[in-house]
């Protein structure tokens, strides 16, 4: 199969989940694969890899219908395979095994439980009230950037200000701040699973391993002092009534601080660079910065940091006019749904001025992102100071994407200020 990001779809009827991960690690479908979107969309929008049992969705409606009907299940263990389990990836002989405990792979009643722990920690009045000070760090840290004249966006605002807050939040000293952005970089790569090589597969689960130490001896002091902070309440819960688990805490602990920063940096950085390739919908925020919370949303839509999530048929679904068996596994790409023309108009097009743009870039139904308000603001915060404080900035050089797939964000946004 060519590697042209227009070409996928053509054969598809042919094609297995392996040769689509070839194409996905194609640097030019990295860059760019809105076109490869288009296409499958256009020819295959229920794609079904029969060897494989997988689904993949292109279309809002039919990735909406997914995400909100409880019969699809986040637990892979429901996968049903007849591959043996020595042969299995990585993470289906976790579920397997029943070691994913993390929010991301759990259904009701666990799901339940586990997310009540935390949901007031980010609720959007809760959040709100963080803006002043998300507000003094983004200021300061601009006060930085203006000294040096050039500056990346990702790793200077985008990396800074959401690891900073989650830090604070999570009770996590902030000297240590330096050490998370490689960790978290390897360790979500997993999530884009069998499209990694073993050394990449390695490096995530080293710096998962590395997350897992740091957060035990940090569950060690809490216990010792706690203080007011989100750990030291989960370790509270954890020790009065026995409602977690060691896996449970520490899987909840590092999920919310990686998904704390890792997909807020990416927004920014997306965020920025959209804006500074669209000239006119820059000014147009510069001119009326009222508009920050639409170009977050719009941002979102356009360009967002997420670009799949899975599901597991636990009866058989119809979807999209195809039946998805129990078992299989429905890979709703979210990223291809908020370019649906049948659900925005000209939904190529940057707009500041879209009359709706709600998007599924935090997902849908119960796993609907739960740091979607913090991401919102610091969103709001990061990029709306920055076009404040430097109007006339612009791009450096032209940026270029992570190897992340799932997980959609720039290497750097080098900026000049004047």
């Amino acid at each position: 199969m060519t590697s042209e990001p227009d070409s996928i779809g053509m054969d598809a009827a042919e094609a297995s989940s392996e040769a689509l991960a070839t194409i996905i690690r194609d640097p030019l479908v990295r860059a760019d694969p809105w076109s490869t979107y288009r296409t499958l969309r256009a020819n295959d929008p229920v794609l079904h890899f029969p060897t494989t049992g997988e689904w993949l969705l292109t279309r809002f409606d039919d990735c909406e219908a997914v995400l909100r009907d409880p019969r699809f299940s986040s637990d892979p263990s429901h996968r049903i395979s007849d591959i043996p389990i020595e042969q299995r990836t990585p993470r289906e002989q976790a579920a397997a095994a029943g070691e994913l405990k993390t929010l991301l792979f759990l259904d009701p009643p666990d799901h339940t439980r586990i997310r009540g722990l935390v949901s007031k920690a980010f609720t959007p009045r809760t959040v709100e009230r963080l803006r002043p000070h998300i507000e003094a760090i983004t200021d300061q840290l601009l006060d930085e950037a203006a000294e040096r004249g050039t500056f990346d966006v990702v790793s200077h605002l985008g990396y800074q200000v959401p690891v900073t807050v989650i830090c604070e939040l999570m009770g996590v000293p902030l000297d240590d701040r330096h050490r998370f952005g490689s960790w978290a970089s390897d360790a979500s790569r997993l999530l884009d699973g069998d499209v990694l090589t073993e050394t990449e597969m390695m490096a995530g689960f080293m710096a998962m391993m590395e997350f897992i130490n740091y957060f035990n001896h940090l569950f060690d002091e809490r216990r010792a002092n706690p203080r007011d902070d989100l750990v030291s309440a989960l370790l509270a819960v954890e020790s009065e009534g026995e409602r977690l688990s060691e896996p449970e805490l520490r899987s909840i602990v590092v999920l919310l601080f990686i998904a704390g920063h890792e997909t807020t940096m990416n927004l920014i950085g997306n965020g920025t660079s959209a804006l500074l390739h669209h000239p006119e919908q820059h000014r147009r925020l510069i001119n009326d910065p009222s508009l920050i919370g639409v170009a977050i949303e719009e941002a979102l839509r356009y360009d967002g940091p997420v670009h799949l999530t899975g599901r597991i048929a636990t009866a058989d679904i119809e979807v999209g006019g195809s039946v998805i068996r129990r078992g299989e596994a429905a890979i709703t790409l979210l990223a291809a749904a908020n370019r649906d023309p049948a659900r925005f108009d000209y939904p190529d097009v940057f707009d500041l001025g879209r009359p709706d743009n709600r998007h599924l870039t935090f997902s849908h139904g119960i796993h609907y992102c739960l740091g979607a308000a913090l991401a919102r603001v610091e969103g709001q915060v990061v990029i709306g100071r920055l076009i404040e404080r430097f109007p006339a900035m612009q791009m450096a050089e032209e940026p270029t994407y992570r190897d992340h797939f799932i997980l959609r964000g720039l290497n750097e946004l080098l900026v000049t200020t004047t």
